[in-house]
């Protein structure tokens, strides 16, 4: 005999409490049944649901079946407690009513409050579904609510699952779900084997503009501590007092002292020397960006000149 799943007490007595409430506060009593797969009628508002999901609507409007006034929509393929939980949500038009209730729901019934909401096009209700389902979110289950979000079309859900996936692809592998995939739907892998591989280039453009703009920082300060010492005489920070005013960039400006008096006592090749030659690169480009009007407003050497030198 085939087993059938009925909602718990505790959720029917809430959806009881919730449609006599509303039958009080309206004055109108439940006109329509929903039929869950449980052959459960579960007794309903069809003003309230037909206001809430077009589709629900349109079978409202539909004419009723020769000697049979009673409406009933049926509500089938899902647990009756998965229905109960929906009709509940539907009820409260998006407002927020008792969160440890919603949180039990959305633990208890989410993947089916995901596909129902899909279904009869509750906006509201789908996306709040996907936000619970993500939160929930792990690598044992994360291809299975992958599959689910491409079949309900949940854009934002799937993101979120790639994310995870990329994340901890190495824990996914390892999961049934993954083999199960790999061996029956063979372009949902290689779309997440896609999006890993464009996740990781991103990564990269990022890490390399990083270290670009590291590097023009770099630069920039190389610069400014060039000036410096060629135009306030800064010779040996922090060890005498021979510069005019305290240095404020110690790190930066102590490598190009060391770099220029190397540069003035070399007794090797200029041209082979790596720390000359480093020394001439800087030159090279204090001339290329100097703003001065001649050589002599310029106090760094070979301004203006040292662009002419072929090494």
């Amino acid at each position: 005999m085939k087993q059938v799943l009925v909602p718990e007490p505790e959720f029917l007595r809430r959806w009881e409490e919730a449609v006599a409430a509303n039958a009080n506060a309206t004055s109108a009593p439940p006109d329509v049944q929903i039929l869950t797969s449980g052959l459960r009628r579960i007794p309903a508002h069809s003003r309230i649901l037909a206001s809430v999901s077009p589709v629900l609507e349109s079978v409202m409007d539909r004419p009723a079946k020769r000697g049979n006034s009673e409406k009933v929509i049926p509500i089938l393929g899902v647990p009756c407690d998965a229905v109960v939980a929906f009709l509940r949500f539907l009820y409260s038009g998006g407002r927020r009513w008792d969160v440890v209730e919603e949180e039990e729901m959305m633990e208890r019934c989410g993947v089916q409050l995901l596909v129902l909401s899909h279904v009869y096009q509750v906006r509201w209700l789908k996306r709040a579904c996907e936000e619970g389902l993500a939160a929930r979110l792990t690598p044992e289950a994360v291809v299975d609510v992958l599959q689910l979000a491409r079949q309900c079309d949940a854009a934002w859900l799937r993101v979120r699952c790639m994310k995870l996936i990329e994340k901890d692809f190495a824990t996914v592998q390892k999961t049934e779900a993954w083999r199960f995939l790999q061996a029956h739907d063979p372009w949902l892998e290689l779309d997440i084997l896609q999006f890993i591989h464009e996740t990781d280039l991103r990564q990269r453009r990022r890490r390399r503009k990083r270290e670009e703009q590291r590097a023009y920082l770099q630069l920039s300060e190389a610069m400014e501590c060039l000036v410096h010492i060629s135009t306030e005489g800064c010779t040996d920070v922090g060890a005498d007092r021979s510069c005019r005013r305290p240095c404020a960039a110690y790190a930066s400006c102590r490598p190009i002292q060391l770099l220029l008096l190397h540069f003035a006592s070399c007794g090797s090749n200029r041209a082979t020397c790596p720390r000359c030659r480093r020394t001439w690169q800087l030159l090279r480009l204090h001339s290329a960006v100097c703003t001065a009007l001649d050589q002599s407003s310029c106090r760094v050497p070979l301004c203006r000149c040292c662009v002419c030198v072929n090494l």
